[in-house]
């Protein structure tokens, strides 16, 4: 049984096959120990990261995974697909098939991808209420002029789908070269802003969520696992 959240008495009677009236007995008994504690109530909620432990047999156990990749281009943000590669291959770590993908990419965007077992912290990031910021490097074919900086914050209309997008932030790095922070991800959201200046996208590229930037010495391909504090300083200054 693979859950999220879940009643204790739900959870024990389903995986042991057992009544919820035992489990009302065997929490009487003290027989129920989660995360080191007797458990004092069967209707306590558990998750899928709390260790549940049964007269000494261990009945859940699973530990939260965190993982940075640096995606290249012609790959894409999904668990499988029978055309492309996936983020998912390119993983080498034993958890990887437990894992769902942070913000997905399109299959021309290259790197900071995100991937976790924890729901919770990427319903966290991908919350249109936290406004997690994503920065971007977006190289463009025709030069770029100050035009840009008050469009994108302004934000824009899209009479197809009704929207109007959130104020974006755009940099001007070089004649050819942007930086654009979003709180948003939509459809191509980057590539149809700059067709408003018929200015084709030849180069996209993130670079950061939230507060955690792609570590540089991650090659195009490669991955790691996040350290503890990087896993909270995704969120720094946006949990209010």
């Amino acid at each position: 049984m693979s859950i999220s959240r879940a009643r204790l008495d739900r959870f024990v009677s389903e995986k042991c096959n057992i009544s919820r009236r035992d489990v009302r007995l065997f929490v009487a008994q003290k027989r129920i120990i989660i995360d080191g504690e007797p458990a004092s109530d069967i209707s306590v909620i558990i998750d899928k990261f709390s260790k549940i432990v049964l007269d000494n047999k261990v009945l859940q156990n699973n530990t939260p995974c965190y993982v940075m990749l640096h995606k290249p281009t012609g790959v894409v943000s999904a668990t499988k697909d029978k055309q492309h590669k996936t983020v998912i291959d390119l993983l080498t770590i034993q958890e990887k098939d437990q894992l769902h993908i942070v913000g997905r990419l399109d299959l021309n965007t290259s790197g900071l991808v995100l991937l976790t077992n924890d729901s919770r912290w990427s319903e966290r990031i991908t919350s249109p209420d936290k406004k997690v910021k994503k920065r971007y490097l977006v190289t463009l074919k025709n030069p770029l002029t100050d035009d840009y900086i008050s469009a994108f914050e302004s934000g824009m209309y899209f009479p197809f789908e009704n929207i109007t997008t959130q104020p974006a932030t755009l940099r001007i790095l070089s004649d050819h070269i942007a930086q654009v922070e979003l709180t948003e991800g939509r459809y191509h959201q980057i590539k149809r802003m700059f067709g408003r200046f018929r200015n084709p996208v030849i180069g996209l590229h993130r670079e950061s969520i939230g507060n955690l930037a792609l570590d540089d010495s991650l090659l195009s391909g490669q991955s790691r696992y996040l350290t503890s504090l990087e896993v909270e300083k995704v969120f720094q200054s946006y949990d209010k």
